[in-house]
């Protein structure tokens, strides 16, 4: 007979880079769920191993989600509770995560959100750029003219903007970045957390020239903005 108790979702942060950045209340939860929701099982059991956590992994990505979204729902609903977890920091910040837990509010189904790991947080107070007011853009677009379209509405808006960018991207990004407009101020922010994390702030032709003749391996956040408009801090 199922039981008629609705089952939990828990969205848990995990570390962006150095494993012991995960809180304790997310270890003691994913130590104490039925299941939990991953987007690659590889970097999960990683994370499991380090901490002696043995648990049932689904996985949740962008190749299978409608068929696992309507999964967990299922065991949701039966009374299950499921972690959900990203590969790096909060699940739900450029993931499928964010579609996940809209069906579980339309179900009905109650939703905790741990705090925890963020990249985009990371990456704006490193950058010691005004963090009252910001923009997250996810991952720049690939063509040329749509990353212009985008830094001419955030210079509009004069907030301090953070993305994402791949590395093998990342000399082609700046110098359409210095072209656009050498006024422009950059922070990138490499292998965060990581044994190697790279930090570098300047005006857009200093980050430029460090990164020209760089072969740019790990993971990478940007952050910019532009003095005239009110993107520094005060």
């Amino acid at each position: 007979m199922k039981s008629n108790l609705t089952g939990k979702c828990y969205i848990c942060p995990t570390p962006i880079g150095n494993l012991k950045d995960i809180t304790l209340r997310a270890l003691e939860t994913l130590g104490q769920v039925d299941l939990i929701a991953c987007e690659d099982t590889r970097r999960t059991l990683k994370l499991l191993n380090a901490y002696q956590i043995k648990k049932s992994l689904l996985l949740l990505n962008e190749h299978n989600k409608a068929e696992a979204q309507e999964k967990i729902i299922t065991l949701l609903k039966d009374g299950k509770s499921i972690a959900v977890v990203s590969d790096a920091g909060m699940p739900g910040i450029a993931d499928t995560g964010s579609e996940l837990i809209s069906m579980c509010i339309d179900e009905n189904i109650h939703v905790e959100v741990l705090p925890g790991a963020s990249a985009i947080v990371n990456a704006l107070v490193a950058s010691g750029f005004s963090c009252q007011q910001f923009l997250f853009v996810n991952f720049l677009p690939r063509k040329a003219g749509k990353i212009t379209e985008l830094l001419n509405r955030i210079r509009k808006e004069g907030y301090t903007a953070c993305a994402y960018e791949s590395p093998h991207r990342l000399n082609a990004t700046l110098e359409l970045f210095k072209e656009y407009d050498p006024l422009m101020e950059v922070c990138v922010c490499r292998e965060m957390t990581k044994l190697h994390e790279e930090i570098i702030r300047g005006n857009i032709e200093t980050v430029y020239n460090y990164y020209i003749h760089k072969k740019v391996i790990g993971e990478i956040t940007l952050v910019i903005r532009w003095k005239d408009k009110g993107g520094i801090n005060q």
